[in-house]
């Protein structure tokens, strides 16, 4: 995949440094929800080379739209060119007024989205229903298992794992949940500089989301159940403001009330695509390994469903991305919040400013009305309408 897609999902899950049971609001499950997503982007030119622009830096990703969520751009500050396919994710080319970056320069975009999240039926998933191996087509078997991408399916010390766990089990969710249960009670939760291949999160035994999705699409992918890796943004209320620092300070990343999280999608007849997540959930994997897919994150309204990956080595250009950084001095600072919209087209601080100005108005009033009842009150009681001395 083209540098700057495989950028912006570096730096995506870079930010999903979130685990088990952080704060989040309760899930509405009766009704639409809306949100604002605000995103500022600057590129700066440190170093002594000039920074060749291509039309892939000047890409925005277009969140996906299905059956659970609709989003569109409201503003952009830099007109679109074109939009793009990458892998089936949608990409929209700015227009820049200029294609290069000269040292000492820098150059800013910024871009708003809009989302309606809706109602999102449980899944109602059991081991006595699942389907078999063998009701899984070819044809998704072909796509989606083969030995591509980030996803090692024919290491041997992977295959032996996926064995060993498996055994001679051909339930495909059964296969699942003894694959997740490894992973849990193995791998600890660690966040990297750049993604992990899935044989280096199996030999260090740790990892971050999308690290441990990776293990588990190859676990899935060897043992011939189709699978990819999804990305989203969860919306994290009680999360103000939050800087990190990444790749030797050369990229700087603000999030205000926003996560981003990577997860695992699954084929499981006769249900069909499901999210398996091992580090995000809504009740814990030890109450019941299935609530890695009945309670993964993205099954709430407040979590937004952004880009699928399925072949690409994204690991290898992460690492490649975060190399030429450090060679050129060139750095990326963004800042992303998310905002839910509570009346209808005011996000949550247009909203508390109109809360505000209201409440400074009546205030505003009652002291004006109390102080004319108090002047008029005082009036008649000095000159009375009977006065003997009124004229």
């Amino acid at each position: 995949m083209k540098r700057s897609v495989l950028a912006a999902l570096t730096i995506f899950l870079l930010f999903a440094n979130i685990t088990f049971f952080v704060s989040v609001p309760v899930k509405s499950e009766d009704q639409d929800l809306e949100f604002i997503i605000r995103s500022s982007v600057t590129f700066s030119n440190n170093g002594t080379s000039i920074w060749n622009l291509t039309e892939e830096d000047q890409s925005i990703g277009l969140f996906m739209n299905n059956t659970w969520q609709t989003v569109y751009l409201t503003n952009y500050s830099h007109p679109i060119k074109e939009i793009i396919d990458e892998e089936g994710n949608q990409m929209a080319v700015l227009q820049f007024s200029e294609s290069k970056i000269r040292p000492n320069e820098t150059l800013s975009y910024n871009v708003t989205y809009g989302i309606l999240s809706k109602p999102r039926p449980p899944l109602n998933v059991s081991e006595e229903a699942s389907g078999n191996l063998n009701e899984i087509s070819p044809g998704l078997r072909e796509k989606y298992c083969r030995a591509e991408g980030s996803w090692l399916v024919n290491d041997s010390k992977l295959q032996a794992l996926a064995q060993s766990i498996a055994k001679n089990e051909t339930n495909v969710l059964t296969i699942v949940k003894k694959f997740v249960e490894w992973i849990n009670e193995n791998v600890d939760y660690v966040v990297h500089d750049v993604p992990l291949y899935p044989d280096e999160t199996y030999e260090k035994r740790e990892g971050d989301c999308d690290d441990q999705a990776i293990l588990l699409i190859t676990l899935c992918r060897i043992y011939g159940i189709p699978a990819y890796l999804q990305i989203g943004c969860i919306y994290m209320p009680t999360k103000t403001k939050e800087l990190s620092t990444y790749w030797e300070d050369h990229l700087t990343i603000v999030k205000k009330k926003i996560g981003w999280h990577g997860w695992a999608m699954v084929y499981v007849p006769p249900w069909g695509w499901l999210p398996v997540d091992l580090t995000y959930l809504w009740d814990g994997i030890s109450e019941d390994t299935l609530n890695s897919i009945k309670k993964a994150a993205v099954t709430s309204q407040y979590v937004i469903q952004y880009m699928n990956f399925s072949k690409t080595d994204y690991v290898a250009s992460s690492i490649e991305e975060r190399g030429f950084f450090l060679e050129n001095g060139f750095y990326i600072y963004e800042e992303d919040e998310m905002i839910q919209d509570m009346q209808g087209g005011l996000g949550e601080e247009e909203w508390l400013q109109l809360v505000l100005v209201a409440t400074a108005i009546i205030v505003v009033v009652v002291v004006v009305v109390g102080f004319s009842v108090y002047i008029l009150t005082r009036r008649r009681a000095v000159t009375p309408v009977n006065s003997p001395h009124k004229n």
